[in-house]
């Protein structure tokens, strides 16, 4: 068995994501019109520096856009809210933890998706334990 395992690949690991979301409870999916989800091995050099992170290892997921609480209807068109994960260090993580790799992906997501929405911890705690 051992010897056949692998880890997904990025297109893998993007198909989880998106099949998790679909779980997710249906008004909570329905406020993320237009939010997209992406997987990329690493974040980028410039990511890192602006979250001041020591290591590429550090952030497992980042929501980059304007969040629902802070748009305004007269906003001039922007480009569309992205949710990165990031596929090697959820991996990481996942290999020294003892939860699995689908419940750490919903985890990444939720919190990812709770800064779209500027919920608090408790929020997206609430929205993960609703998560199947």
């Amino acid at each position: 068995m051992w010897q056949t395992a692998k880890a997904p690949s990025l297109a893998e690991m993007e198909t989880m994501a998106h099949e998790i979301f679909g779980r997710l409870p249906k008004t909570f999916r329905e406020l993320c019109e237009g939010v997209i989800i992406r997987v990329d091995d690493f974040p980028t050099e410039e990511v890192l520096k602006e979250m001041n992170a020591e290591s590429e290892f550090d952030l497992l997921g980042l929501f980059q856009g304007v969040g629902l609480p802070f748009r305004s209807n007269q906003d001039i068109a922007r480009l569309p809210n992205l949710i990165w994960l990031y596929r090697r260090p959820i991996l990481d993580y996942w290999a020294e933890h003892e939860e699995t790799l689908e419940h750490i992906v919903r985890h990444v997501l939720i919190h990812e998706i709770g800064h779209h929405f500027g919920l608090s911890d408790q929020d997206m705690e609430a929205i993960e334990a609703g998560a199947v």
